[in-house]
């Protein structure tokens, strides 16, 4: 009796979930309209922010691998598409899966050499990678590829449709939604990943590494493995926001950009895919609500509010919304 009525309670959980979803999945495609087209594009980056963080977290909270590089992935990524628009006139949804492709490759043999370190010292060697990469987008030999310190400038794409149940669909509206479409995509399939044996073999190896390899769990292979899907996400993300700039620059990938993306993991929630959506929301517009408190010293208001926030909040937003939520249902 007592199972069936837990199966039940799983099963309404479930549904809630699904509800709870569908809800948030219409918001979503309703918000474009009520906002300016500026709002509506900080949104799409929101969106890819998100999805660079979901990667992130599948190598740091899931599998324990301190990144200070992904910025790095990002510009693969990023670099991938412009090239491809610009030189080959790709369409720009081809170029998603060829830029996760080719971090996939790099993210995964980078993986390899970085199985010998651990801890901080992990840390520091993708430190270099995001350190060196910008530096290499300008090198002289390389500009008819990258366009040196120029950067690339690529065409927005037009919207396949320019209206719907009445409502305009302009170029924006158009990107946010074709952005939403990807980050549901790349979302799923972390989800399913994550829930299966290799989400279940990557926590064994964060929490006790020595006790996974006794059960027969292929450490060094799945280390590896992690590499190159958060690096796949990554680059996945770091294609979606060249097309949503319609620019890349190697200036836009300094190291700054990967310590960015690590706190917005840590701010959104570690080990957790919604706090993705938090960390992302984070990074876009802290910045911007800084910056309008002071104009003289944004950052020091930013490092202010980053502080507060972890103080607030130590097992970041996710943690917190999903602390007053059991609070409010009267959970123990």
């Amino acid at each position: 009796m007592t199972t069936m009525n837990n199966a039940s309670t799983a099963s309404s959980l479930s549904l809630k979930t699904v509800v709870w979803i569908a809800l948030l999945l219409m918001a979503a495609c309703v918000l474009p309209f009520f906002v300016s087209n500026y709002s509506v594009f900080q949104f799409s980056m929101v969106l890819s922010y998100a999805i660079a963080l979901v990667g992130l977290n599948i190598l740091t909270g899931y599998s324990g691998q301190i990144s200070l590089g992904h910025g790095a992935f990002l510009a693969i990524g990023a670099y991938t598409t412009a090239i491809l628009m610009d030189r080959y006139d790709m369409p720009y949804w081809v170029t998603l899966p060829i830029s996760g492709a080719l971090c996939l490759v790099v993210g995964f043999l980078f993986g390899l050499p970085a199985l010998r370190l651990e801890g901080h010292y992990l840390a520091l060697a993708t430190f270099a990678l995001a350190v060196a990469l910008p530096q290499l987008l300008k090198f002289k030999h390389l500009e008819e590829w990258t366009g040196g310190v120029q950067g690339i400038v690529i065409m927005k794409p037009d919207p396949w449709i320019t209206s719907f149940a009445g409502l305009s669909i302009n170029s924006d509206r158009w990107l946010y939604f074709f952005s939403l479409l990807v980050a549901l995509i790349m979302f799923l399939l972390a989800w399913n990943m994550l829930r299966g044996r290799i989400g279940r073999a990557l926590m064994a190896i964060r929490d006790q590494p020595i006790a996974a390899a006794s059960m027969g769990i292929n450490t060094p292979f799945y280390k590896s493995l992690a590499f190159g899907v958060s690096a796949l996400y990554t680059g996945v993300a770091g294609s979606l926001s060249a097309i949503l700039v319609a620019f890349v620059a190697p200036d836009s990938f300094t190291v700054f950009l990967s310590i960015t993306l690590l706190v917005g993991m840590v701010i959104g929630g570690v080990a957790t895919l919604p706090g993705a959506l938090f960390g992302a929301a984070f990074v876009q517009f802290i910045p911007n609500v800084a910056d309008q408190i002071s104009k003289a010293a944004p950052w020091a208001i930013y490092g202010v509010l980053l502080i507060g926030f972890m103080y607030v909040m130590p097992s970041g937003i996710y943690g917190a919304v999903r602390l007053a939520w059991a609070k409010l249902r009267g959970s123990p």
